[in-house]
């Protein structure tokens, strides 16, 4: 695990310090926290993609037939 160092102002790392109070946890505990589920986010949507790529080159579904906009007023 890596330590970093940040910089917040006064009032919002006063503000925070209070929160983490209320919630039983600390400043660090919530940045960490905070951190983490932007990284699991990052990859649900990579492996979301990765999925749609692998379904779009093994579908074999073909499209219906191509109508025209003339043919599709034609048609009513």
């Amino acid at each position: 695990m890596k330590n970093i160092t940040l910089s917040v102002e006064d009032e919002v790392l006063a503000a925070v310090r209070k929160y983490a109070v209320e919630r039983n946890c600390t400043v660090n505990a919530l940045v960490r926290e905070y951190l983490t589920g932007i990284a699991l986010q990052t990859d649900r949507a990579k492996a979301a993609r990765l999925r749609m790529r692998q379904l779009s080159e093994e579908t074999k579904g073909e499209l219906g037939p191509k109508v025209n906009r003339d043919e599709l007023y034609e048609r009513r």
